[in-house]
């Protein structure tokens, strides 16, 4: 008599569930020292950036310091609509797009393009004194760079020297509205281009040398191997700080226009941050800035969440 061994079709064992605080406790334990490097810089966020998030709350208040953020009666939206309503709403967000995005437009690929012109010199004492030269006006004080620029641009500046050498009329150049967004471009690059290549030189340098050599075989020029080696090499980090860049989008330097702007260039200078700082400390409307100041945030936040999807949708480059 036969008889017939039965088989089991085969399964996929389910996954055991993770215990993930069991394993945050023991990663902890095998990692202790790199999570007390880590502690100063969790209590610098957690103290400077997420515990005043509280504050955020007198938007919806009519804030009165003698009553507190509590005691303080309830407004609802009246200040989002009194800012969306407002005479300066239309001309503080016109002038905050705008020059953010020249910023993007003209200092976005400034450092990229210093970072590869430095990447074909090949004195290396050139690259080194054209990179220190570039990097030291990051170093100054943004309060004395301001100081340089009314200086040069003012009648008597070096700047009107120049177009008065070329038979042009002196004039104060930031006193007229039509020059400030000119000033504050050309001035931001100068300051920042040489800070912004280190990152870029140093995603040069993961890029491996073979492929210039297999380039240089298949007859490629230096600018066919920038095309499609260099540019291609450098292009995740490229695509991380754009869409760092995106998200500040509405974070205009605010301190710099603030220390350069007056009420004769109001019309094309006055940004969100510069009206905020007037409305909350100049006129002592905390709960109307705080609304503007949240309003600003949320589109910040929508406009890295958006660059990021999108950048993950072309080329699955993505901050997470």
């Amino acid at each position: 008599m036969s008889t017939k061994t039965l088989t089991k079709p085969n399964t996929v064992p389910y996954p055991a569930k993770r215990n993930l605080a069991v394993e945050w406790l023991g990663d902890i334990r095998k990692n202790k020292l790199l999570y007390l490097m880590l502690a100063p810089v969790i209590l610098f966020f957690a103290i400077f950036h997420y515990v005043p998030m509280y504050g955020a709350i007198i938007a919806f208040k009519d804030y009165s310091p003698r009553l507190g953020i509590w005691g303080s009666p309830w407004a609802g939206l009246e200040h989002f609509q009194s800012f969306f309503g407002g005479l300066y709403f239309w001309r503080v967000l016109k002038n905050t797009i705008l020059i953010s995005l020249y910023e993007l437009l003209f200092g976005f690929p400034a450092p990229i393009i210093l970072a590869l012109l430095l990447n074909e010199v090949r004195s290396s004492l050139f690259k080194r004194t054209v990179q220190t030269v570039t990097y030291m006006p990051h170093f100054i004080s943004l309060v004395v760079v301001c100081g340089m620029i009314k200086e040069f641009t003012s009648s008597s500046g070096i700047v009107n020297d120049v177009i008065a050498y070329f038979g042009g009329e002196r004039i104060s150049l930031l006193l007229e509205p039509e020059y400030f967004r000119t000033l504050f471009i050309s001035s931001g690059i100068w300051q920042h281009i040489g800070w912004g290549t280190i990152i870029y030189l140093a995603a040069l340098t993961g890029i491996d040398p073979e492929q210039y050599e297999a380039a240089k075989i298949d007859g490629a020029g230096r600018w066919k191997q920038m095309l499609h080696i260099t540019l291609p090499g450098i292009m995740p980090t490229i695509v991380i700080l754009i869409i760092l860049d995106i998200g500040r989008l509405m974070n205009v330097g605010s301190e710099k226009i603030i220390l350069l702007y007056n009420p004769s260039t109001y019309e094309t200078a006055d940004v969100i941050g510069s009206y905020v700082y007037r409305i909350g400390l100049q006129e002592l409307n905390y709960s109307f800035s705080s609304a503007v100041g949240l309003f600003n945030s949320v589109i910040n936040f929508t406009l890295v969440i958006f660059s990021n999807w999108l950048s993950r949708r072309l080329n699955e480059t993505s901050l997470w």
